[in-house]
């Protein structure tokens, strides 16, 4: 500003002038200041947000950038003694998972719900599949592969477990039951945060010879699985000490990179997808993460066609829970489906031993049952001689979770779920979608031997959609 000599020597007009040129080069700097803190405050919101999302910063709408190509497997595990005449020509997921452990080369993380991979020999020669991987997965220690698994807690055996830590693994035991009332029921795979499988089968070696699994094995998508891997995360740190209650939030690490909103964009063997995870319950799901839920009733209310189901349980209840409630939350979505937008839907359930009654007594009119024969020494083993699948394929997208559909499985129990939409993509020679691949084998166990109409006149009368 002016000095005091300077002041007495002006004239009044130019001090005034001379004053009020300062006052306006004074707020010329004032404004450049504030726009410039504008400009970082900004910056830091823009940051945050980025961060708080996992680091990916949200993409315009229509966007359409691919973030990696590639290689994916629907894969299942066929009983032994299922389809003799003509195996199926899909890989089976003991298959894929040696293949993801011999591509390991820095980490693997599995989430289970528990490990009996080991069989006893009156069951099994020493040479089982379960075998096989049980022993590459003692391997990677010595190849200097990281293993953590997270499993569910109490285990009823420690042996798997026990001789893999022994071994250089890493487990964490994820006492769910302390924290929400349910249990890890998730299988999940993450080989260097690269390659990736979910599906229905546990790592149990009933799964891979015994009990007729679903799954999908994707390589080279470090997209996908960095994201699976921060659902592994939660399970990781939940199974870390003290962890006995839910934090107050979850990291900004573990945030979704992908939503029902915002879905990966892939290439699957070539052909466009639209890709993203979802988890359940929504108290272990970190910010940004699809709701499990939410995810099947999205894909059952976009599907205009056809709703094609196999899962093992369906209940419309509250199945672990006193007093049992009515819990109508997919049953709904599905009879709306097929009434208000004649949808053909088709379920596919399992029948054996320790299939709930009331689920028959209730969808006789919805369903067909499909029964994995067995012999006499078969029926011996335990637990086994199922179909134990869990995914929905519609004309529009394609599901494949780890949970039964009952109440508890969404709102306590921890699932995972894939959800791949490829409609309007081009294919090309010899190319496929998963979700045409998903139907085929859906369409080929309904009309098996195997499966067979609870009430076929009903059957047909709910599930043929009204065409005028």
């Amino acid at each position: 500003m002016l000095s005091y000599l300077n002041i007495l020597s002006f004239p009044l007009t130019s001090l005034l002038v001379e004053i009020l040129s300062e006052l306006k080069l004074e707020k010329q700097r004032m404004n450049v200041i504030s726009s410039v803190a504008d400009g970082i405050a900004l910056m830091s919101a823009v940051l945050f947000v980025s961060l708080s999302d996992g680091g990916i910063p949200p993409r315009p709408p229509g966007a359409a950038v691919v973030c990696c190509a590639a290689l994916v497997h629907l894969v299942e595990s066929v009983p032994v003694g299922l389809y003799e005449s003509s195996p199926p020509p899909r890989r089976s997921i003991a298959d894929s998972w040696l293949r993801l452990l011999q591509r390991a080369n820095s980490s693997v993380d599995i989430a289970a719900f528990y490990f009996t991979l080991t069989v006893r020999l009156s069951h099994r020669s020493p040479t089982s599949p379960g075998r096989e991987v049980f022993q590459q997965l003692k391997q990677l220690h010595a190849r200097g592969v990281k293993l953590q698994i997270a499993v569910n807690s109490p285990q009823k055996s420690i042996r798997d477990t026990g001789e893999l830590a022994a071994a250089g693994a890493e487990v964490r035991e994820v006492d769910l039951q302390a924290v929400t009332g349910g249990i890890v029921h998730t299988k999940l795979w993450v080989v260097d945060q690269k390659h990736l499988y979910v599906g229905s089968a546990n790592m149990d070696w009933r799964s891979l010879t015994e009990v007729k699994e679903v799954g999908v094995s994707v390589e080279d998508c470090s997209c996908l699985a960095q994201d699976a891997f921060r659902i592994f995360g939660v399970y990781w740190s939940l199974g870390g000490v003290n962890h006995t209650s839910l934090p107050p939030y979850w990291p900004a690490r573990l945030s979704a990179l992908s939503s029902s909103q915002n879905p990966l964009r892939l290439k699957l063997n070539g052909v466009p997808a639209r890709v993203y995870l979802s988890s359940s319950p929504p108290q272990i799901s970190a910010r940004g993460r699809a709701d499990d839920l939410s995810s099947i009733l999205s894909v059952i209310d976009d599907a205009h066609n056809f709703i094609y189901i196999s899962v093992m349980d369906y209940l419309p209840l509250s199945q672990y829970t006193q007093p049992v409630r009515f819990w109508p939350a997919i049953d709904s979505a599905l009879r709306a489906a097929a009434c208000t937008r004649g949808v053909h839907v088709r379920l596919l359930v399992s029948c054996w031993e320790h299939s709930p009654g009331s689920m028959f007594t209730f969808l006789r009119s919805l369903l067909n049952v499909f029964t994995v024969p067995s012999t006499a020494e078969q029926k011996k083993i335990p637990y086994a001689r199922v179909n134990h699948a869990k995914y929905m394929v519609t004309d529009r997208a394609l599901y494949i979770g780890t949970s039964n559909w009952s109440e508890n499985y969404f709102t306590q129990t921890a699932g995972v779920g894939l959800v791949v939409n490829q409609t309007g993509s081009a294919v090309g020679p010899g190319q496929q979608t998963l979700q045409s691949q998903a139907e085929d084998l859906f369409l080929r166990d309904w009309s098996s031997p195997y499966s067979s109409p609870h009430n076929p006149i009903l059957k047909l009368l709910i599930l043929t959609p009204h065409i005028s």
